[in-house]
């Protein structure tokens, strides 16, 4: 099978590269890079990669995990990670590779088990009602990606600001005004804004960056004037409505958001409220799945 071949992301520019700096940013992980390196190459060595890849273990099986998931349907699974790859492209499988390293970025992990367990239930979610929307097709591997690093800013600032806590208490109580006029209130920036350097740092794809950035925006589903991607929008109303279905069905980290978001998500997936409702039984027994 021939890998599909994607854009090779650019480098940050310095002001970026300083912002990473002064707020904390994890470093992107080497093997992105290298993965990057191969794809510069006129003729890319999907070996070389696979090699690169599989000096850790955990990567090695997260990619393979991903590849014989039924978000991408492919007839034969993945038995290495050379077939992953192949099956994958180079771009996919750096997003993967992204995925896969995120939670490890951050020392003390396991101090928020219940952020990384409801980034890990949103995104799979994401992934799975991308399979059951027909129109608008919004790409699996794109969804879980984004509903994975959507709010991956909020871990940073717990990290750095030791008030961060009571900040996102109150924005998550907040049912008039976006999400980040708590944040920006009481900090020098907001979680969209340190969830999409570290997003560009680590070389997503422009439409999953500016998703994050945009995402709690009230305006950004119905108004072009933001010049805001139909991809990116799209990727925001799936996660949110991933989101609501995961507090509908679970009972936990209820938010103001799908009051403000709901119906603009909803017309803007082609969506109602029936068959948002017919969603909850498969959609349940696929959280009961998620470690």
């Amino acid at each position: 099978m021939t890998a599909r071949r994607d854009t090779v992301p650019t480098s940050v520019d310095g002001v970026l590269e300083k912002s990473i700096h002064d707020i904390d940013i994890p470093p992107r992980p080497l093997v992105i890079d290298q993965i990057s390196a191969e794809m510069r190459r006129e003729m890319p060595d999907l070996r070389n990669v696979a090699q690169l890849i599989s000096r850790d273990v955990s990567l090695a099986a997260g990619l393979i995990k991903t590849a014989n998931s039924p978000y991408f349907g492919f007839a034969t699974r993945a038995r290495s990670v050379y077939e992953a790859l192949a099956m994958l492209g180079l771009g996919v499988t750096s997003r993967a590779i992204a995925a896969i390293s995120l939670r490890g970025a951050f020392p003390n992990s396991a101090h928020y088990e219940r952020f990384w367990h409801a980034s890990a239930e949103i995104a799979a979610l994401s992934g799975w009602l991308s399979q059951q929307i027909i129109s608008p097709r919004i790409r699996a591997d794109d969804a879980y990606t984004f509903g994975l690093f959507r709010d991956c800013g909020i871990v940073i600032l717990l990290r750095r600001f030791p008030e961060y806590q009571g900040i996102l208490e109150k924005a998550n109580h907040d049912a008039d005004n976006p999400f980040t006029d708590s944040e920006q209130a009481a900090l020098p920036t907001d979680h969209t804004v340190v969830g999409c350097l570290l997003a560009q740092n680590w070389w997503l794809p422009d439409d999953i960056c500016q998703a994050i950035r945009h995402h709690h925006r009230l305006n950004t589903l119905d108004e072009q004037t933001i010049q805001l991607s139909l991809p990116s929008r799209r990727l925001i109303a799936l996660a949110q409505t991933a989101e609501y279905l995961v507090q509908q069905i679970t009972g936990g980290s209820r938010t103001e958001e799908w009051k403000k978001m709901g119906p603009s998500c909803l017309h803007l997936l082609g969506l109602d409220e029936a068959l948002l409702t017919s969603f909850f039984p498969e959609a349940e027994k696929l959280l009961a799945t998620i470690a």
